[in-house]
């Protein structure tokens, strides 16, 4: 199991450690709910090293992003970030990623999920036919993302780079915390605003950035969260999580993300995927809440009134925010328009829930 720079961080501070992709993860410090309204109230860090970044560089980069992600990559400017996904031959998705624009036509880095580095490195080398020279710096990239509505006020006096008015899925790089080539992108996973910072894993970064970090947040009473936090933010704002809600059998449109996927160019399963879009797909990921009392598991099975299985969970929660239990799952088409009623199968009874709209906070 890898440890990430701080790691020993986690430890000291008593955080509830365990296994995530392959890394020893801090899950929770203070409890789930508590970092949970920390983040969507004030401000909170969540170390994310684990995940995996690629540079992309020369005149061969751009078309080699452009074949193998459904996203138009071509739309960005330096300094400028995106969302996409990596479709595979048969239009499901290789993984979900962020793409960002170093300088334009030359320099690009991908960030991947951590449990599929290699999976999308070797995905991706395998269309490197015109010798995009590719970099996997995964292993020597710290990553800390500091989200809430009180982040950029935190960490403002860490640098002179004005990061209060920094655009959605923009980025900048300057020195951080006395650090250099430090790269902070208006980006994150948790709906509350915020920022995540990128730098190399050298010399004493790592404790230097945490330290600073956390000295400048004291008054303002800045936290440590967990893995477990990070779910139940992303699950209010219903985002998605690769494993559980898009895998290698979803397709982009099933899976609500038409939005990244751009018919203007051509991309891996583009026919596939585009006769999706003409005819229209049989199954739809959808949000819902619970009606009856009870908490949708990832895999627990959907039917309808008469019992019939009609879809499957693929996230579900209590949510913090709301005090009532909200999932996401794949459903016949028929059985996707909001208000639609649902039953979820808990324990071999059917509990009644209803489609809603996302997100749910």
């Amino acid at each position: 199991m890898k440890n990430t720079p701080f790691t020993h961080k986690h430890i000291a501070l008593g955080a509830k450690m365990a296994e995530f992709a392959g890394y020893n993860m801090p899950i929770s410090y203070s409890g789930i709910n508590d970092e949970h309204a920390a983040v969507r109230n004030n401000a909170g860090v969540f170390d994310v090293s684990h995940m995996g970044e690629f540079i992309l560089k020369g005149p061969d980069a751009l078309d080699l992003i452009q074949r193998v992600t459904s996203n138009d990559a071509s739309k960005l400017t330096n300094g400028k970030a995106q969302y996409s996904c990596l479709p595979n031959k048969e239009g499901g998705i290789v993984d979900d990623l962020l793409v960002y624009c170093i300088e334009e036509n030359k320099v690009y880095m991908l960030v991947v999920n951590a449990s599929n580095i290699e999976k999308d490195w070797n995905w991706i080398s395998s269309f490197n036919d015109k010798s995009a020279e590719m970099h996997n710096i995964s292993d020597k990239t710290c990553l800390l993302a500091i989200q809430g509505p009180n982040a950029t006020k935190v960490l403002q006096p860490l640098t002179d780079i004005d990061i209060l008015n920094l655009k959605y899925y923009t980025f900048v790089k300057g020195k951080f915390a006395g650090v250099d080539n430090v790269l902070i992108s208006a980006t994150g996973y948790t709906g509350s605003g915020g920022v995540e910072i990128y730098f190399e894993d050298k010399e004493d970064n790592a404790t230097k950035i945490w330290d600073a970090i956390f000295e400048a947040g004291k008054a303002q009473g800045i936290k440590p969260i967990g893995l477990g936090a990070r779910d139940t933010l992303r699950l209010e704002k219903a985002f998605c999580l690769y494993g559980n809600d898009i895998d290698d059998t979803t397709s982009p449109l099933e899976a609500g993300l038409g939005w990244i996927t751009k018919f203007t160019k051509e991309f891996t399963a583009k026919d596939i995927i585009a006769k999706q879009k003409q005819d229209g797909v049989e199954r739809k990921l959808v949000g819902f809440e619970m009606v009856e009392k009870g908490i949708p598991r990832h895999g627990y099975t959907i039917k309808d009134f008469g019992g019939m299985e009609i879809g499957v969970v693929t996230s579900g929660t209590q949510s913090p925010t709301l005090q009532k239990a909200v999932g996401l799952g794949y459903v016949r088409t028929a059985f996707s328009s909001e208000g639609s009623k649902i039953y979820i199968s808990v324990r071999d009874k059917l509990l009644e829930a209803k489609v809603v709209k996302v997100p749910f906070a």
